[in-house]
């Protein structure tokens, strides 16, 4: 197997291009995808045999959870518990460099949730690539950094993504370099906002 590679304008996708991307998922592909944080590896969220592959090609277990890329917040609350809080707080944040942990609903595989807290990650990316596939396959994703075994920082260029994971993935799309840094993470599950990491999304955006 040879990898797919799809350079896809960051500001004016290609339909066909964008297509094409869709059908490779919806047949059970992984494909690398930028976002606004780094590029990501992502499949589709009810697809247990592309989850683990993507498991397989970082070489993390279940205990490494990954993230929910969704299309807005309306997708969000099908997917997690949004009080009204939370939601005023996502409204200010998103799209945006953040990773939300907030219960899971029960649209959320079990085995993709945290074991015991049964909480999820989502984000809403700023990046058109991705808000255009969204939109095309009417669902969420689920992804994870492309960090390598044995590899502290993900990859920023498609081409060379291409190179490392042609014989891995399904596909590449290449929509130009992304940054090192990964996304803020914010814990909402408690009755305050808790700051997990700090990353590309400015905590100040939702006072912290």
């Amino acid at each position: 197997m040879t990898s797919q590679y799809l350079e896809i304008h960051p500001v004016d996708p290609q339909d066909r291009l964008v297509k094409k991307a869709a059908d490779i998922i919806r047949a059970g592909g992984v494909i690398v995808l930028p976002t606004d944080s780094s590029y990501a590896l992502v499949c589709r969220l009810d697809d247990k045999a592309a989850v683990d592959r993507i498991r397989q090609i970082r070489q993390i277990d279940e205990r490494h959870l990954l993230t929910l890329l969704c299309r807005d917040l309306k997708e969000v609350g099908s997917y997690a518990q949004v009080d009204n809080g939370s939601y005023r707080l996502l409204k200010s944040a998103t799209p945006g460099a953040f990773t939300f942990i907030l219960r899971a609903s029960k649209e959320v595989p079990r085995r993709l949730s945290h074991p015991s807290r049964k909480t999820i990650g989502l984000r809403i990316p700023d990046n058109r690539i991705v808000q255009a596939l969204l939109d095309e396959l009417g669902e969420p994703l689920i992804g994870t950094t492309v960090i390598l075994p044995g590899e502290e920082d993900p990859y920023t260029e498609g081409d060379v993504i291409q190179e490392r994971l042609e014989k891995l993935v399904d596909a590449v799309v290449d929509g130009g370099a992304c940054g090192l840094l990964p996304t803020t993470v914010v814990d909402l599950t408690g009755r305050e906002a808790e700051l997990v990491r700090s990353g590309k999304g400015d905590p100040a955006l939702i006072g912290l």
